[in-house]
């Protein structure tokens, strides 16, 4: 089972790896739900990741808040995500949504068009949507070819616990066209049983290993 760890900038990385974590969400700011990590850390946390084959997912998200993104801030995600590509890193993680709670066509576009080689995840904007909408989503996502998307199932105030049978029924229906990656609440001690109920091997979360 691949356990993605979710970190903040560099400082835990290397007990994460060393505690089992397969894959590292990097970002900056996690008390507000992540945003993109500076170039310098971005190039430190690939110089060690490069050589112990851990693969490395770069948070693009300009700021806290809403995933409404005006002009300006989609030109700084653009820029951004170029930065984080030309570094090195394995993917980039992202979420767009207009004012309707709804996926923001064009910013995905645009986004997805500066991706190309790279691994994709979108993130828990998703959870923003409506569940009709949610499962529309992921027959869109899974033709434009990105590769996750994470979410928690639900509000991020709900219990992971209480999101298992939602989450069941994204999987379920994503059918392997596209890998729902869960997340939020997810750490060491029911990482195993989560994966078992769910009939997943990707788990994701700051807590996701033990150090």
């Amino acid at each position: 089972m691949i356990k993605e760890f979710c970190a903040e900038n560099y400082t835990n990385i290397p007990q994460a790896i060393k505690a089992g974590a397969g894959r590292i969400e990097l970002c900056d700011n996690l008390a507000v739900g992540g945003t993109t990590p500076s170039i310098g850390v971005i190039e430190e946390v690939l110089a060690f990741t490069s050589e112990k084959h851990v693969p490395v997912m770069t948070m693009i998200r300009p700021r806290s808040g809403n995933f409404v993104y005006n002009d300006i801030e989609l030109k700084i995600m653009e820029n951004d995500l170029i930065h984080a590509k030309n570094a090195g890193t394995d993917g980039v993680v992202f979420g767009c949504l207009t004012p309707e709670n709804e996926v923001d066509e064009e910013a995905l576009e645009m986004l997805l068009g500066n991706s190309e080689g790279l691994l994709t995840t979108f993130h828990m904007a998703f959870d923003e949507l409506s569940k009709e909408e949610q499962f529309k989503t992921i027959d869109w996502f899974a033709k434009l070819g990105i590769d996750r998307i994470l979410t928690h199932g639900g509000p991020l105030n709900t219990s992971i616990e209480d999101n298992l049978p939602h989450l069941k029924e994204l999987i379920d229906y994503a059918a392997g066209r596209i890998i729902i990656l869960p997340g939020g609440g997810i750490n060491a001690d029911n990482a195993e049983r989560i994966a078992e109920t769910l009939g997943i091997n990707e788990v994701h979360g700051t807590k996701v290993v033990k150090f």
